[in-house]
């Protein structure tokens, strides 16, 4: 008998209830893409099928954050669930200060009032959509300070999400350090494929912003899945629990803004963290003007109580192993088809390389949108866009045009199984098959900001 030398993994968990899911014909899904605009965000959910537009608010929640919300206490002011959030937050993450909010923007929000003034430059490893809004409208400007591996699809650094020390240098030097309100790094960058950021490299940041006497603020949104690839790849981290690494990681920046949406397991919440006593008397009180009191921040007490009990599950190393196991599997499907996606395997989705796949369009023809719109026409897979109309518009009015065109493959945590993978793959394989037929699109509705949550097109002729 042949010994096995590799062992199959599984879920950490099994399932109490299931959702029935509507099943589509092509001609449905055709005439519901059309109703939308080709815009996936438009669609109606109950006719997709698979949903990995996003894994914002879209996980599974445990028995445990279930029973969580019937001991939620819903008093307008001094809840106990705000005190057991902020507790769980300090102990895990080690930030002293603790203001919800309904979801990460609202938390973005806050803190870009509060730091950023007209003029400034705010460095950061890669933009993101609402972020860097938020910096735009509190007079900021976003620069891009990532290293450059991170904009090419195929080079297969292990921590692409880093930040080039010496373009912060520049700036630094361009600008006086005074002009530089903080430093915004995201763990698992979300644009560039959901690629780590190494310790070393927040080590030796902190030392250079230390040094100029710049905050770092913390994006956290995915730092267990971040602590997770810092566990498998760094040197020295093999041995250390993703509880470890995460508190390690939170210790070299100055404060966060997190969706708990994603890495803390819930459908809805946020949270500012600080350790300036300062920032954060600032934030308590611009937080009742945007969201709620201090102490519930636009959430129910129930909401608090489940974050609280999602962290602790998020820092759980058999559930990172598993859930960017998920992950790893259907980007490994994905390459035996021969569809080109972003390397390494990111933490929370496959992204597909739209310009690769569809290389007779150019971005003004956003390919993007349009294998977004293909895959969902193909089978009820719904993905989303992460090129050109995500990138939206400078302040000029002017395009931005990203180095990267990728579709996101969102995978949610604990919500689907290895069959779906397997049913995603084969549609990407199947569209990528005729991608030479596929025809782009044009805009045809543009809203003023985030543009494409909203955004609507046709098909080129």
């Amino acid at each position: 008998m042949k010994a096995i030398t590799k062992r199959s993994w599984a879920e950490p968990y099994k399932m109490k209830m299931v959702e029935l899911l509507k099943m589509t014909t092509r001609q449905q899904r055709l005439k519901a893409i059309k109703d939308a605009g080709f815009n996936t965000f438009l669609l109606n959910s109950e006719d997709v099928y698979i949903d990995l537009l996003t894994d914002s608010g879209t996980n599974s929640m445990s028995d445990r954050q279930w029973s969580a919300f019937m001991t939620g206490d819903e008093a307008y002011a001094g809840s106990k669930s705000y005190f057991i959030l902020e507790e769980t937050i300090q102990k895990y993450y080690g930030y002293k200060y603790v203001v919800p909010t309904h979801q990460g923007r609202a938390a973005e929000n806050i803190l870009s009032q509060i730091l950023i003034k007209k003029g400034d430059i705010v460095p950061g490893n890669m933009y993101f959509t609402t972020t860097r809004l938020h910096q735009e409208l509190a007079g900021g400007t976003f620069v891009d300070v990532i290293i450059d591996e991170a904009h090419d699809p195929l080079n297969e650094h292990p921590f692409k999400g880093n930040v080039d020390i010496v373009k912060l240098e520049k700036l630094v030097k361009k600008h006086g350090a005074k002009k530089i309100p903080y430093v915004c790094v995201a763990t698992n960058v979300n644009m560039a494929g959901g690629q780590p950021v190494s310790m070393a490299n927040l080590k030796e940041l902190r030392a250079f912003t230390k040094k100029h006497g710049i905050r770092i603020i913390h994006d956290m949104t995915r730092v267990a899945e971040n602590a997770y690839f810092i566990q498998q790849r760094e040197k020295g981290y093999e041995k250390k629990s993703i509880q470890q690494i995460v508190k390690e990681i939170c210790s070299y920046t100055d404060g966060a803004t997190m969706s708990a949406k994603k890495d803390a397991l819930v459908n809805i919440g946020g949270f500012m963290a600080i350790n300036d006593w300062d920032v954060f008397e600032e934030a308590r009180n611009l937080v009742v003007v945007y969201e709620g009191l201090h102490t519930y921040g636009g959430l129910a007490g129930r909401d608090m109580e489940a974050i609280a009990v999602g962290i602790v599950e998020s820092l759980d190393d058999n559930h990172q192993r598993a859930r960017v196991g998920q992950v790893l599997y259907l980007g490994q499907k994905m390459l035996e088809y021969n569809i080109p996606i972003v390397k390494p395997i990111g933490g929370h989705g496959i992204f597909v390389d739209a310009k690769a796949f569809l290389p007779q369009l150019s971005q003004d023809q956003f390919p993007a949108q349009t294998l977004a719109a293909e895959l969902y026409i193909d089978s009820g897979v719904r993905t989303m866009e992460r090129g050109i109309v995500s990138a939206g518009r400078k302040p000029n009015g002017e395009n931005y045009y990203p180095k990267l065109e990728l579709v996101r493959f969102t995978i949610p945590r604990r919500v689907y199984t290895q069959a779906h993978m397997d049913v995603i793959a084969e549609s990407a394989a199947a569209v990528y098959d005729k991608r030479k037929s596929i025809k782009g699109l044009k805009m045809v509705y543009e809203p003023k900001y985030l543009r494409f949550f909203q955004a609507r097109f046709e098909r080129l002729k």
